[in-house]
């Protein structure tokens, strides 16, 4: 019998498309410009509010942009650097994971030894470090973030090889004179990428949040590019007298996050075994 899938994860699953669906056809979903000044029109409130306009639904910041546009837009910049940033860590995680596993001795102690030495550093206060030295952009705003989650990847993977490369399917592999490219290519990584892709999508959150945190401390996504956490970071000021600057960004970033987070919990349920055999005792 099915399962039924429960109210939050399809909930989780429709904001989740929206929010592709707003990157990918921002520039006709947006009703504005998103870095188009108007300073007539600063500090509107949104259109339910006293002296707030139905053009501008969610109202306009202190440059008088309209707000929702750059929520639009600024989903674009969050799933772009989410997506890309989980690409480049989970590649190089799975990579270095298997290698470690695999071929075990000095390299599995070398790989594992980094990792706990990357470990050891805060992930934001090493974020903040880098980028400061190398200036911000996209490119090292995805690699530092990308390359600040690698090492959940590669314990997860390396863990997963060490079970798996014991299996009798490897074994025969192996006895019949198959090299160990093919034989991890062919037999190890499809038995292995359920848990990652669980801890892909559970990364998804964190990954936009530290572009967030980032952008907001103006290491991030520089301005007029519109991103959650620049809108976050040019409405605190605003926060007694135009609180839906900040608050309308700070809810999309908390219902994204909590979405891929949903997501995640989800996958792993309906991918772990364990998990179905106690639901069917």
């Amino acid at each position: 019998m099915s399962k039924r899938v429960a109210p939050l994860v399809v909930l989780s699953w429709l904001i989740v498309l929206a929010l592709l669906v707003a990157a990918v056809c921002s520039p006709q979903v947006a009703p504005h410009n998103p870095v188009r000044e108007r300073l007539i029109d600063r500090l509107l409130p949104p259109a339910w509010g006293k002296d707030g306009e139905w053009r501008y639904l969610l109202g306009t910041d202190h440059l008088g942009r309209d707000v929702v546009s750059r929520i639009i837009y600024g989903s674009r910049v969050s799933l772009v650097v989410g997506f890309a940033a989980v690409a480049v860590g989970g590649s190089l995680g799975i990579v270095l994971g298997v290698m470690a596993g695999y071929v075990g001795g000095r390299l599995d102690e070398s790989i594992m030894a980094l990792a706990d030495i990357q470990l050891a550093f805060p992930t934001i206060l090493l974020a903040i470090t880098v980028i400061a030295v190398l200036g911000p952009s996209f490119i090292n705003l995805v690699l530092i973030i990308g390359l600040s989650g690698w090492v959940t990847y590669a314990r997860i993977a390396r863990g997963q090889v060490l079970s798996l490369r014991e299996k009798e399917f490897v074994e025969a592999s192996r006895a019949q004179g198959s090299d160990p490219l093919r034989t991890v290519c062919r037999h190890i990584l499809p038995n292995m990428l359920s848990p990652l892709i669980v801890v892909a999508t559970l990364d998804l959150a964190r990954t936009i949040i530290l572009e967030s945190t980032l952008s907001f401390l103006g290491l991030g996504i520089q301005p007029p590019t519109p991103s959650w956490g620049g809108m976050l970071s040019d409405g605190r000021e605003y926060l007694l007298t135009a609180w839906w600057i900040a608050t309308f960004p700070g809810l999309a970033l908390m219902l994204t996050a909590l979405s891929f987070n949903r997501l995640g919990d989800w996958a792993r349920d309906l991918t772990d075994p364990r998990l179905r055999r106690t639901e069917l005792r």
